[in-house]
């Protein structure tokens, strides 16, 4: 059952009392003073509240006495359970109708609690399962299968998983929820789960629309999802070791860089990290058009937009640093994996 914290209670209090000319107190179930305008009262125990929560009325005192003061106490009542006590000091004619109004106040900010604590263990409940989802290898069990039929997900059949970066959600691409399983890895990466495999292309499609910086990678339709996923992350790895000019990438466009990104070759890894430093960052790009662009100097000067020289330079440059030059195949060849294995 959800309870208002004592700082939840205190903040009331404070804020309520700013209208209203009267002591406050919030209770809890137990009848415990949580908040209140009298700061040396919370933790001690409420006789009036005691009372509303055994009756299920408001307890109005008339008098003073050692224990309580004269005042109203109304129960807070949740979903039929009595759930704390809301006490104003005063005269109870005079007090009674704000009585009323902090009440609905707190009821209400209860019940909104009570609605994101719900969120929040739905969410985590779902970050669990797509995390055991993706690392699960094997007969998947009855219990995973039923807990994945609760997200639309039927585990007897094969599944490509799209792997999405850079999403920006809107009310059009909200609707795409509704069509397919998916799950937020991060803020920014999204998986999408497609069970018939003739819908792929079609939810690539309709993801892509209005999301201009939005890249996708997919890995094989698979009877083991974790397996899909892993290609996809590895395929969108390559994407981005290479900067390859591409929004849509698939795992068996790219397998043998994967493959190769995987290969303990030589330390050509640390290349690359010569090109990192700050000094050094139109390099890293100018090596990735360089690739892409198949070596050709003209091809690559026109897509930077500098001059040969300056690119004749830069090239270079990297060759100094690395001590392979770009412009021999096989010494690319190896920058390459170093990209491949520095992003893996």
């Amino acid at each position: 059952m959800y309870q208002l914290s004592e700082q939840q209670a205190q903040d009331i209090v404070d804020k309520m009392m700013q209208d209203i000319p009267y002591n406050i107190n919030i209770m809890n179930a137990e009848g415990i003073i949580i908040g209140s305008g009298n700061r040396k009262r919370i933790g001690t125990v409420h006789q009036g509240a005691v009372k509303a929560l055994a009756t299920g009325k408001m307890v109005e005192v008339w008098e003073d006495g050692l224990f309580e003061k004269k005042g109203t106490n109304e129960p807070i009542v949740i979903n039929h359970k009595r759930v704390g006590v809301i006490g104003i000091t005063g005269n109870p004619v005079e007090v009674r109708p704000f009585c009323n109004i902090v009440r609905t106040t707190v009821a209400l900010l209860i019940e909104q609690g009570m609605a994101l604590k719900a969120l929040e263990n739905e969410a985590n409940r779902k970050k669990a399962f797509v995390e055991m989802l993706l690392q699960h290898q094997g007969i998947y069990t009855q219990k995973l299968k039923r807990e994945a039929m609760s997200y639309n997900i039927d585990l007897m059949l094969s599944t490509t998983v799209l792997y999405i970066q850079r999403f920006r959600m809107d009310r059009e691409q909200a609707k795409l929820f509704l069509l397919y399983p998916s799950f937020m890895i991060d803020g920014d990466t999204h998986l999408f789960f497609i069970q018939n495999e003739g819908e792929i292309e079609k939810a690539i499609k309709l993801l892509l629309q209005g999301q201009p910086d939005m890249v996708i990678s997919y890995g094989r339709h698979e009877a083991q999802v974790a397996d899909s996923y892993r290609q996809a992350k590895q395929a969108m790895s390559v994407l981005h070791a290479l900067k390859l000019p591409k929004r849509i990438i698939s795992y068996e466009e790219v397998e043998f860089l994967v493959k190769l990104s995987q290969a303990e070759l030589t330390d050509s890894e640390s290349l690359i990290t010569k090109l990192e430093d700050k000094e050094s960052v139109d390099l890293m790009d100018t090596l990735r058009s360089f690739i892409n662009h198949n070596g050709s100097v003209s091809a690559t000067a026109a897509s930077l937009n500098i001059h040969r020289n300056t690119l004749q330079y830069r090239l270079k440059r990297i060759a100094d640093l690395t001590g392979k030059d770009p412009r021999h195949l096989l010494e690319l060849f190896e920058l390459v994996h170093g990209l491949l294995a520095f992003y893996r």
